[in-house]
């Protein structure tokens, strides 16, 4: 090819590719504009482009990067953004070969995630609804501290991602809804079924949206589309203000800010269902995995809970 589109054409045209075929979300795209934009600096500065780069050179960008102090697991996820870039530029034949083919990435091993116990949950749970029944609370302080206690209610009984619990429509609090409709990677949905807590506590939090005293607050809140509106760009509450949130609960709870995410909830959902008996599918269908195998994570619960029933059950184990 002998005008070959610039870099950033390029990595414009892949964007567009995983928005439209794959239903990639923003914040998959820009974690993709960041990795290759970082990659076409390294090539603009040895004199090469995406069009003519070789496989010597992405070992080269590889070993910069670790060069740099980055971690095996980000030296790796550049490392599936090039994949991704170079199958898209054979298919498109913008390249005749596909340079990261044969590249193999750094060995990592597969970290558990951190997981809560029930009682932290628990405690953390109880928490949130004290504050959300506090009587000398102002009602704007009320009514956050109501979203808070619905958004943890609502997580920790669907195990729903951060993105998609923030993003929830009004119509989802329905008081008798017994599964919710979630739309999540892949632009692909999934229903998701809710506890009771779980719709007492969005019909409470809903409640005093639509009873908010002055007619600015009702226009702002009440008459969103969302279930947890904002005044930002999205409309809705962001996952960073949530997270936030979520750590002043739990060092209100008694617990390490590190230690507590929207994520780890999620985590907690799972490894709980597991430890209490639930069928592997069964919650990868929850959770929204595509494959078991990101969903097989958890299994260390599923093999703590046989050991100990083993060792305490068995006929001949040691007492």
């Amino acid at each position: 090819m002998r005008n070959p589109p610039s870099d950033a054409k390029l990595t414009g045209l892949f964007l567009d590719m995983l928005a439209a075929e794959q239903g990639a979300g923003p914040n998959t795209l820009d974690a993709y504009r960041r990795d290759l934009t970082d990659f076409s600096e390294f090539l603009g500065r040895i004199g090469h482009s995406f069009a003519d780069a070789e496989t010597q050179t992405l070992r080269d960008y590889l070993a910069d990067l670790d060069s740099r102090g980055f971690k095996s697991t980000s030296v790796a996820r550049r490392l599936s953004a090039m994949r991704h870039l170079y199958r898209f530029l054979l298919n498109e034949r913008i390249r005749a070969e596909d340079p990261a083919a044969i590249l193999s990435g750094p060995k990592r091993g597969r970290g558990l995630p951190k997981v809560l116990s029930i009682a932290d949950v628990d405690r953390m749970l109880t928490r949130a609804k004290e504050l959300s029944e506090a009587e000398d609370a102002s009602p704007s302080k009320r009514l956050r501290s109501l979203r808070l206690y619905c958004l943890l209610e609502v997580l920790y009984a669907t195990g729903l991602r951060v993105s998609e619990l923030v993003a929830l429509p009004r119509s989802a609090a329905k008081r008798d809804a017994r599964m919710i409709v979630v739309r999540g990677k892949g632009n692909k949905e999934r229903l998701v079924p809710l506890n009771e807590a779980s719709r007492q506590a969005m019909a409470d939090y809903l409640a005093a949206t639509e009873a908010a005293k002055t007619e600015k607050k009702k226009d702002s809140l009440a008459a969103s589309k969302w279930l947890f509106p904002s005044f930002g760009e999205s409309g809705h509450l962001t996952r960073q203000h949530f997270a936030r949130d979520l750590k002043e609960l739990a060092v209100a709870s008694g617990l390490q800010a590190r230690l507590v995410s929207p994520h780890v909830l999620r985590h907690a959902f799972a490894s709980h269902l597991l430890h209490n008996g639930a069928d592997l599918r069964i919650v990868q269908t929850l959770l929204g995995h595509t494959d078991i195998s990101t969903t097989q994570i958890y299994t260390h619960v599923v093999e703590e809970r046989l050991k100990s029933l083993v060792r305490d059950l068995h006929p001949l184990a040691e007492k």
